[in-house]
């Protein structure tokens, strides 16, 4: 009973969660900040319209190229991030899709990935940022030369990308903290955290469930794990973690990782240690089921794809008739 309500709870996530940015045709509104005492259910302040820079007009019948930067290309949510702009790209029928990133993560190649976009002209980018920080300088550039930037799933806030379509990591960290602290109790225990820095969602989502294990001394985490957005390398700290601490309560991953391979959790006895995670693609269902996973929040993966699209797609026909 406890799995199918847990397994309920991540589906409501994924239905709530949307636009944390929607973009005007004249003016787009920044996407609210994290509230900074960690209430899920305080409402943001309102915010003054800030003025869109001008943007290219795209000529009569011109085919519109949108460029898509995932994090890198090994990262398994993202294929359905491609399949979602593909389709859209289908519908509109004058839109092509372009698709390229760094094999693995590297926040330098994929600076100059984008910048190789922003040389080609093309007439929107779209891009989950490795660090934000990093890259805000490249995304500046693009929209100083007319080319709309959309960050999705990973932000870069202190650019001027016209919006973000995505979750809010903070708010889903702090679900994931009160997961962790309900599931553990009174009696508390030691908690290991994976992780992988310099990505502002997960940077987000980490400070919102930290926020709630302060609240909770008798939580102790005995490590925090950059597993480098790898599944392989989440298997192997897992696997010696498990050894090493045999008196481990829970395991809070910021990413999906533990559910993106049927045997990272083999070393995890459920009985013993609870899972709180992210992410709810396959083969993570089946493994919520089998009870390894004691909660996954969910995530619109196809709309990183397809709604990206139409707000670039929406704002080049703005400018059109404009």
């Amino acid at each position: 009973m406890r799995r199918i309500k847990l397994l309920r709870a991540a589906l409501v996530v994924i239905m709530i969660c949307g636009l944390a940015g929607l973009m005007a045709c004249d003016s787009p509104t920044p996407p609210p900040k994290p509230p900074p005492d960690g209430s899920a259910n305080k409402t943001p302040d309102a915010v003054e319209p800030v003025k869109a820079p001008p943007v290219k007009t795209p000529e009569p019948g011109k085919t519109l190229r949108f460029a898509f930067i995932p994090k890198a290309l090994h990262i398994p949510v993202f294929s359905y991030a491609k399949t979602g702009a593909e389709r859209q790209a289908k519908e509109y029928g004058n839109v092509k899709i372009l698709w390229n990133a760094p094999s693995t993560n590297d926040q330098v190649r994929q600076k100059e990935i984008l910048e190789t976009y922003i040389a080609m002209g093309v007439d929107g980018i779209a891009i989950s940022c490795l660090n934000g920080d990093y890259l805000t300088p490249a995304i500046d550039e693009a929209v100083a030369a007319g080319i709309p930037v959309i960050t999705w799933d990973s932000d870069a806030p202190k650019s001027k990308r016209t919006a973000f379509y995505g979750v809010n990591d903070f708010e889903s960290g702090v679900i994931m903290g009160k997961e962790v602290a309900r599931l553990l109790g009174e009696e508390g225990g030691e908690i290991a955290v994976i992780t992988t820095l310099g990505a502002d969602n997960l940077a987000q989502r980490l400070e919102g469930a930290m926020s709630v294990i302060r609240q909770h001394p008798q939580i102790k985490i005995v490590e925090t794990f950059d597993v480098e957005d790898q599944a392989i390398k989440t298997k192997n700290v897992i696997e010696i973690t498990t050894a090493s601490n045999p008196g481990l309560r829970a395991w809070l991953s910021v990413g999906g990782w533990p559910g993106f391979s049927r045997n990272i959790l083999d070393p995890v006895d459920p009985a013993k240690t609870f899972v709180v995670s992210f992410d709810t693609i396959p083969p993570a269902p089946d493994i919520i089921k089998e009870g390894k996973i004691q909660l996954a929040l969910g995530q619109k993966y196809f709309g990183w794809g397809s709604e990206t699209t139409k707000i670039l797609y929406d704002d080049s026909q703005c400018q059109k008739s404009s």
